[in-house]
């Protein structure tokens, strides 16, 4: 080999970086002690930026494209070198490519629960969790506050880094928004759209922006699903009292699966419980129009409404009747303050004095007359 061969071997004519590792962000150029030839060609392809390092000063930073290096493309290096009138000599500097598209694998979510004030539900404590994607906006930025002389700066690096300063401010974010926790995730996507730019804005000074973030999903500690759940069983089910009478069919089933001892006393106690309350429900839903069913062969009853009476004479319940019906009654002394009177709205039974509608029929009528004393007293 001769010498001039030998001394090509130690110039560097092709700086170029091909990447197929999908998670690097930062690679230099392994230079090892060789110099840069002058008119050496730099390939930048999409997505990346080189920059030039010198004696650890920053210098010139070259987007995608092809160059042949020469003094006239290096005009901040050719500052610190002290090159005048060009140079026509090997050199030597740090070449460091650094991706610019965007890394979407990073995922973020909170370790702990993030304790708010919810307007609804008073303090409250929530998790959540998302991805986002990284994007360098500033390589220059990004190599003298993370990377420094890293060869080799990979996302794995600043993952954990960029994760506590999202959680840091999803919790501002989410309460500052005003939203109700119950309407969190018909609101997720609004709020990742808020905190995106928040984030990079506070991520600027190490060269970085967040340009997609995503909140996957917001939950509640186990505890308080539970007692949610809970409230929301009772919603659904509405009417309680409809609910105890399928309980309790659904016990008298169980206990007829487990015959003999326990099994049969339950199922005895809970039917006889059942049916009294189910009896009673169909008595006191029936009861009205019972009495009103006509005789055989009579003509159809009355529509109940709300203004048809019921009242009892000696023991019998009589009625319905309209309130003009009814007074035609308390003026013939077959109804009188202490008789029995229902109709729809009432509670129960109740004296017709004691209610405040009858009062007036009451008014009207003049007390009984005086017994009449037996002749010759």
């Amino acid at each position: 080999m001769s010498f001039a061969d030998k001394l090509r071997g130690q110039l560097i004519d092709i700086i170029e970086f091909l990447d197929d590792s999908r998670d690097t962000i930062v690679w230099r150029f392994p230079r090892q002690g060789n110099e840069i030839k002058n008119e050496a060609q730099l390939i930048v392809r999409e997505g990346q930026v080189a920059v030039f390092e010198n004696e650890g000063q920053i210098a010139d930073v070259f987007g995608p494209g092809r160059y042949v290096l020469e003094t006239k493309n290096l005009p901040i290096l050719t500052t610190l070198k002290g090159w005048k009138y060009g140079f026509n000599s090997p050199f030597k500097a740090e070449v460091y490519f650094v991706a610019t598209r965007q890394f979407t694998d990073f995922k973020w979510g909170t370790q702990h629960p993030i304790t708010l004030r919810d307007p609804e539900f008073g303090m409250v404590r929530l998790r959540a969790f998302g991805t986002y994607a990284l994007q360098v906006a500033d390589p220059s930025a990004l190599l003298r506050q993370l990377v420094g002389t890293d060869s080799n700066f990979r996302t794995d690096e600043i993952g954990e880094f960029f994760r506590q300063n999202i959680i840091g401010h999803l919790a501002p974010a989410i309460a500052s928004s005003g939203i109700a926790m119950l309407d969190l995730a018909a609101n997720q996507q609004s709020l990742s759209a808020k905190l995106a730019p928040a984030l990079t804005a506070e991520l600027a000074e190490y060269g970085v922006k967040i340009p997609r973030f995503v909140i996957e999903n917001v939950s509640l500690p186990p505890e308080v699903e539970a007692a949610l759940d809970k409230r929301t069983q009772m919603g659904v089910l509405g009417d309680l009292d409809q609910y105890t009478r399928f309980q309790t069919a659904n016990a008298i089933g169980d206990a007829a699966n487990n015959p003999g001892g326990a099994g049969e006393g339950l199922g005895l106690g809970v039917g006889m419980a059942m049916g009294t309350q189910m009896a009673q429900s169909i008595q006191a839903a029936n009861a009205p129009r019972t009495a009103a069913a006509p005789a055989a062969g009579g003509p159809p009853p009355l529509p109940v409404t709300d203004e048809m009476w019921f009242y009892a004479v000696a023991g019998t319940q009589a009625g319905p009747v309209t309130p003009e019906d009814l007074g035609a009654q308390v003026r013939a002394g077959q109804v009188t303050r202490e008789t029995l009177v229902w109709k729809q709205g009432l509670a129960a039974w109740t004296p017709a004095g004691d209610v405040p509608q009858l009062g007036a029929l009451f008014a009207a009528t003049p007390p009984p007359l005086p017994p009449v004393p037996p002749t010759g007293a």
